[in-house]
């Protein structure tokens, strides 16, 4: 019986049955699930550094090493100063300076990271993957080659290859970008900033607003739009903007910056209103771009769309059959859960006998502000949009218990967003204390179909916020819907 060929390969000639490039979320998700099914897999990472580059990464990726996991650790940080000062009527006196130790907060959030950055290794490891230390390119639609951190030159063949190599933050292009950092650099500044500008109204703009905030700095943010966190419900990115004013942040909507210049005693920033700023930092969070641009794609012939992300079809195969890609490094919905469930099904349709599809419907997501932001399913505006027949739109604005005591002056907003006609939940959005918490759950009775009477009909859990979601009985509005020519 004559071998197998597959494009001039004999079955058995190939090293791998997968090759990964990049060992992030995505990758990592593939390569273990892959090698579970009995594939033989391998992954290939940059070395480890808390700040990325060119030539340096480390297994465990942007989420895990300088993205969600740091960035949630300095937002626990930021978050005691409110509570020390919320503590005060419920009886607690704090006697002398509080201070704050940014040092000490770097060096226990590098052992976290680096602890996790093992533990990747050690998952991968138990799996059967052989990991490679390294910068890799594609030489065809099966050859790998690595650039090992040795200084090793080396070629894999590989029957299948999976490009998970995710994003990196990019500088706004203006005179003196080269004194400004990214989340990356913010994550590990060596010393505390006093006075911060931020450029970009985004999730990661917002979120470091509240950073450093909380930490003590002065803090100006700069945003194009009337109000940050473009994409999201129009209603609760307003909710957004005056709790970040009411905390004390700067904020300057429809600005940006034309140039930045060094100074004795920092940088200054020129904005396009003609102002000038003096900070110690200067931090663009104006997006981030797949990162593809050393992975010798063009000579293999994977299609990229303008931004350079690497397009795919339903199951996230590429134009050239045998090359595949995941999270953020195909821009879809750049999200480290997505890029989880999209892993997972490569692993499912290459090795586990099932043909699996991500599905991208009602992905809930957070934003880690102070207090934090979190959504799932449409907005109002793009269910308005979309919808077939009128939208009913239900909130609820109220004072969260623990600061009728505290006297905080910040109110909780939450909101249902229905179809009158099916009463189907399209969207749920919830800004106050521990939404991410509760919208995760509401993520799940969307991805069942709830309706608004299921949800009325459910009891309460007293007194807790989530509550209010299954006591919002008289609507606050009905929107027509937009009729298609």
């Amino acid at each position: 019986m004559a071998r197998k060929m597959l494009d001039g390969f004999e079955a058995e000639q190939f090293d791998f049955d997968l090759f990964t490039i990049g060992a992030g979320s995505g990758g990592v998700r593939a390569s273990r699930m892959s090698a579970g099914f009995g594939a033989r897999v391998a992954v290939c990472e940059l070395e480890f550094n808390p700040v990325s580059s060119e030539y340096f990464g480390g297994v465990g990726g942007t989420c895990v090493l300088r993205g969600c996991v740091p960035k949630k650790i300095l937002v626990y940080g930021a978050s005691f100063s409110g509570e020390f000062e919320d503590s005060k009527n419920f009886g607690w006196d704090i006697h002398g300076n509080v201070t704050f130790d940014w040092n000490r907060l770097m060096e226990n959030k590098t052992k976290e990271i680096t602890r996790l950055n093992a533990v990747y290794k050690r998952i991968l490891a138990s799996a059967g993957v052989t990991i490679l230390e390294g910068e890799a390119k594609l030489i065809s639609p099966h050859i790998v080659q690595v650039r090992h951190s040795s200084g090793e030159v080396k070629q894999y063949r590989a029957k299948n290859i999976l490009i998970a190599t995710g994003s990196r933050a990019v500088l706004l292009d203006i005179p003196g970008k080269e004194l400004a950092i990214t989340s990356d650099e913010a994550l590990s500044l060596e010393t505390f900033p006093k006075r911060v500008v931020i450029v970009g109204g985004g999730y990661i703009g917002v979120e470091f607003a509240g950073i450093f905030n909380g930490m003590g700095s002065k803090v100006d943010l700069f945003y194009r739009r009337d109000t940050p966190l473009r994409g999201f419900d129009d209603e609760m990115r307003a909710v957004v903007a005056k709790n970040l004013e009411s905390r004390g942040i700067l904020l300057h909507p429809t600005m940006t910056l034309r140039r930045i210049e060094k100074v004795v005693d920092g940088v200054k920033a020129y904005t396009d209103k003609g102002e000038e700023i003096t900070a110690d930092v200067v931090l663009f969070a104006v997006g981030r771009n797949p990162n593809t641009k050393r992975l010798n794609l063009d000579a293999v012939g994977v299609e990229l769309d303008s931004k350079g992300a690497v397009k795919v079809n339903e199951y996230s195969q590429t134009n050239v059959p045998s090359i595949w890609a995941v999270g953020d490094v195909t821009d879809r919905i750049n999200l480290t859960p997505v890029a989880l469930m999209e892993g997972t099904c490569v692993a499912n349709t290459l090795f586990g006998g099932q043909k699996t599809k991500p599905d991208h419907a009602n992905v809930a997501s957070a934003v880690f502000c102070i207090p934090p932001l979190s959504v799932v399913g449409l907005t109002e505006q793009e269910a308005v949009a979309q919808a077939k027949s009128d939208i009913i739109i239900f909130t609820s604005t109220f004072t969260p218990m623990k600061n009728t005591i505290s006297g905080r002056q910040e109110k909780t907003v939450m909101k249902l967003i229905v179809d009158s006609e099916t009463d189907k939940i399209l969207g749920a959005a919830m800004c106050g204390p521990d939404a991410p918490e509760i919208i995760q759950g509401i993520a799940i009775a969307l991805k069942c179909g709830a309706t608004k009477a299921q949800f009325d009909s459910t009891v309460g859990i007293h007194p807790t916020a989530a509550e209010e979601f299954v006591t919002m009985r008289t609507a606050t509005r009905r929107v027509s819907h937009i009729k298609k020519s």
